[in-house]
This record gives structure tokens, sequence and C-alpha cells, in this order.
């Protein structure tokens, strides 16, 4: 499971540990030493399996996975089986959350066990974690704003119960400054921030430049003042400030 990434210090179980089950008998991702069993039912050392994942976190993957089975394991099931130190820890997080965000806007880590999870319905807040579900034998739910454990009703697309639970890319739509484009059409005063219509992303404007911007992101042209077709004059007028992030229905 060789990679550039991966580590050159043994790690070992501690065969006095009750809570795993030591094996002896070939490792199944590759090397000697103390074994022990995943959910899975693979055996594995600590270093091998910090390697295999390491490698697949190098890859892009937002998921952990056996090499033989192709099993999931949930995030705290490795960080448990791979010794994983606080530095690790974090740096798997940190690669995690970047792999996920390259990836789609509806994928985050669950708060309860660091997994990642897909959020289904765009237009509800609340998400079930399936691996938190499986491990604790109840429904285990979260906020995707805030990313606590939900509490309130549902659905919801505004916020959940929890304190100071908000959208702070709204926050920053309604609260803006307004800037002033002046052109043949004559003059627009509008928000210097806007949310493209087609994915989202938050845009701030500086007036350097016409009021038709192409998105970063998803490459769509659109006008600043109206959020209508980037070039001509806004027949509807200034479109008012948006209240709500568009999500992007990627194709």
């Amino acid at each position: 499971m060789g990679s550039n990434t991966t580590i050159k210090q043994e790690k070992c179980y501690n065969p006095q540990d009750p809570t795993l089950t030591i094996v002896d008998r070939d490792d199944d991702l590759d090397c000697e030493y103390h074994l022990a069993l995943m959910s899975c039912g693979h055996a594995v050392t600590p270093t091998s399996l910090t390697n295999w994942c390491l490698r697949l976190l190098e890859q892009g993957k937002i998921r952990f996975t056996c090499g033989v089975c192709e099993a999931e394991w949930s995030f705290k099931e490795v960080r448990k089986m791979a010794l994983l130190t606080p530095q690790e820890v974090n740096n798997f997080e940190k690669t995690l959350a970047f792999n996920a965000a390259r990836q789609t806007l509806k994928i985050k880590l669950c708060p309860g066990c660091r997994s990642t999870v897909e959020r289904e319905n765009g237009s509800d807040l609340n998400v079930l974690c399936k691996v938190c579900t499986a491990q604790k034998g109840q429904p285990y739910e979260f906020c995707w704003q805030c990313l606590r454990q939900w509490k309130g009703a549902r659905p919801r697309k505004d916020r959940c119960d929890n304190d100071g639970c908000c959208n702070h890319s709204v926050k920053t739509l309604e609260t803006c400054p307004e800037i002033t484009f002046n052109s043949r059409e004559g003059v627009y005063v509008c928000p210097s921030v806007r949310a493209c219509p087609n994915c989202g992303l938050l845009l701030e404007h500086t007036r350097m430049l016409c009021k038709a911007v192409v998105c970063p992101r998803c490459k769509v042209q659109f006008c600043f003042v109206c959020l209508k077709k980037a070039y001509g004059p806004c027949s509807s007028g200034v479109a008012p400030r948006q209240t709500s992030i568009p999500v992007w229905q990627k194709k």
C-alpha cells in the first residue's frame, strides 16, 4: 500500500486492550505485528490501516472503505483502530472536508462521528447520519447549517432550535452595504454582495467592472443588478436583496 504520505514509524496494538479483537493471521492490508479485526471482519495493524486511509484521502476519497471487501468504515472506527494521534485526526478531518468540498456542495462531516454525509433534500436542514444511527440504535439527526445535533421540529429550511443557528451567508446578503452603478441605461443602486442565482456562491462587486459578471464556480453569466441576463438593460429593475441561497442542482 505504498504512498508518498505513508507513515514510517510502526504503530502497535496493546494485546491487553479488551475492546480489540486480536487475531493471529496475515494482515489483510499488508503487514505483521499484532493484528485486530475491523467491523467487516478483515485484519489490520494500526500502521497498515493508517497508510491505507491516507492513500484513500490522497485519491480524493470522502469515505473509508476496506481494501478487500469494500465495506465502509466510520471515521470513529478508523480513528480508534489506526491509533491516530491528535495531529493525524486533525489532518484527516481537514482532508476529508477539502475532498468533500471539491466533490459537491451536498456533503459535510457529521458532528457525531465525523463521517461524510450527503444531503438528499436541499430545502431541509435536518439531516440523518446513517452511521451514527446504526451505532446508536436510534436516529441521529444534525443541523446542516450549524453542524450540531438537531433540536426542534422538522423539516426546516431556515434554522434549527440550537442557540445561534443562522445562515451567515444570508446574513451577509441582508446587511452588506449598497453600491451604485452608472451606466448608459441609468443609475442603479444595489447590494454589494449577491448570491449567484445558479449555484449560490457569494460574489462581491467593487464597481471596477461592468454589472455583468461570471460566477467563478459554475461559470454562469448574470447581471449583478437584476440577477437575470448578463447583458442589455435591466427591464425588471433592481432585484431586491436575496433572502435565501440558491441550491446548485448539478447535472
